[in-house]
């Protein structure tokens, strides 16, 4: 039984806590326009006002740095956006170009034919004939339609891929073999079976190449000579 008022007392204390604790928080939302906190001695006003003035701080800290976020995020989503339409504007007639390959490759070859045959020697009346025959003008004809064509994929982005004489690299050459060379370094390109083509800076053919190996007979004939000639003397 002597313990219930302790219990008793303990609970009134907590309750005058709590009651505190509300009058103070009651005591900072307190309007300062309002006559109450007029009536509020200038200690408490002050207090008041410094507390106020402190959330205030803190509240706009808070706006300004969400703001300065989301205004950075804004200019990044817009470079991203930039970035990602000139990407699309560069490579879009990628797919198109590369069908279109073939063709411009069958017309160079064509025109190789043509230039080969036309390497025989003619004189006299036989050349002017052949310049000025029909054959002569549908070959003409040919090559400027090849000419128009490289000038379009020129002035969509696309060149041609560096390859005889160059160190075979593998994201620009397709290795179909190779062959034994003394004019080119091991490991050099000493033939273009197909040429290669990079649209803007991605690859979109690569070049099929021969590439230089090492000769296996290098020194063998003068060795052979040098033997013949210890035995004659």
């Amino acid at each position: 039984m002597a313990e219930e008022p302790q219990n008793t007392e303990h609970e009134n204390g907590a309750h005058q806590d709590a009651a505190s604790d509300a009058a103070s928080q009651e005591a900072v939302i307190i309007d300062i326009e309002s006559a109450v906190f007029a009536e509020l001695p200038w200690e408490e006003q002050v207090g008041t006002l410094r507390e106020i003035l402190q959330e205030s701080r803190t509240q706009t800290a808070q706006n300004l740095d969400l703001a300065q976020r989301a205004q950075a995020e804004m200019a990044n989503q817009r470079r991203r956006s930039d970035e990602e339409r000139i990407s699309q504007g560069k490579y879009s007639n990628g797919r198109l170009i590369a069908k279109l390959l073939p063709v411009v490759e069958e017309l160079a070859l064509a025109m190789g034919l043509v230039e080969d045959n036309n390497g025989v020697e003619t004189s006299g009346d036989d050349a002017q004939d052949a310049e000025s025959s029909p054959e002569s003008s549908w070959i003409q004809g040919v090559r400027l339609i090849q000419r128009k064509f490289m000038t379009l994929l020129e002035s969509e982005g696309v060149t041609t891929i560096d390859a005889v004489g160059t160190v075979f690299n593998p994201l620009e050459h397709e290795a179909l073999g190779t062959d034994e060379s003394t004019e080119y370094p091991p490991g050099h390109v000493i033939k273009a079976v197909r040429q290669g083509y990079r649209l803007h800076d991605r690859i979109i053919q690569p070049a099929q190449v021969i590439v230089a190996r090492e000769p296996q007979d290098v020194g063998k004939g003068d060795t052979s000579s040098e033997v013949k000639e210890t035995d004659n003397g």
